[in-house]
């Protein structure tokens, strides 16, 4: 259960109300962790508008790829409601469950390419020792499996915006969605 007030769609006025209502229109659902934010209505648009720009824009990398660093970013910060969401995302690309089972245990196990491990350990190694980055250069590592500048930019940024959604989830107590989050885009 949510640990501050959450205003549901049929309590929503004002402007609450209409972006609400655009997110009905546009998407058909509210997920949670965009209700949660209804005390500041102001941050859900922002926050869409964000997870628009880096999940679903044009990018050098895949939607697959963003989904897969999405997921591995929340399983490392213990994120069930991301995970759900991210992995089942992830394997509308996949469509292979046992392999997102692997995912969701240990990326090691998932049968990555050489390109994919890279990101992820990027993105783990982010995730844990943010300070590390500042000091040392970890991209290089990235570019050896041909990522460029843009892709390392868009990967920086699906890992940043997870860590800062895994937090936001994890600190209010926000809850999975009763039909477990699919078919969900923020």
């Amino acid at each position: 259960m949510a640990r501050i007030s959450v205003v549901q769609y049929e309590q929503a006025e004002g402007e609450l109300k209409s972006i609400y209502d655009d997110l009905m229109e546009e998407r058909g659902k509210l997920s949670e962790v965009l209700k949660i934010q209804s005390l500041h209505p102001e941050t859900i648009k922002s926050h869409t508008q964000l997870y628009l720009d880096i999940m679903l824009t044009q990018s050098p990398l895949t939607r697959a790829e963003r989904e897969l660093i999405a997921t591995v970013v929340s399983v490392i910060n213990g994120c069930n409601y991301c995970q759900i969401h991210h992995s089942t995302a992830l394997n509308a690309y996949w469509k292979d469950q046992e392999r997102i089972n692997k995912l969701l245990k240990d990326y090691k196990l998932a049968s990555l390419s050489s390109k994919e491990m890279v990101m992820c350990d990027f993105a783990v190694h982010l995730t844990k020792n943010p300070s590390e980055h500042e000091k040392n250069n970890y991209t290089e590592t990235l570019k050896e499996v041909g990522l460029d500048d843009r892709s390392i930019l868009d990967l920086v940024l699906v890992i940043s915006y997870f860590n800062f959604v895994n937090r936001t989830v994890l600190a209010l107590g926000v809850q999975l969605e009763q039909d477990k989050g699919e078919g969900y885009i923020y």
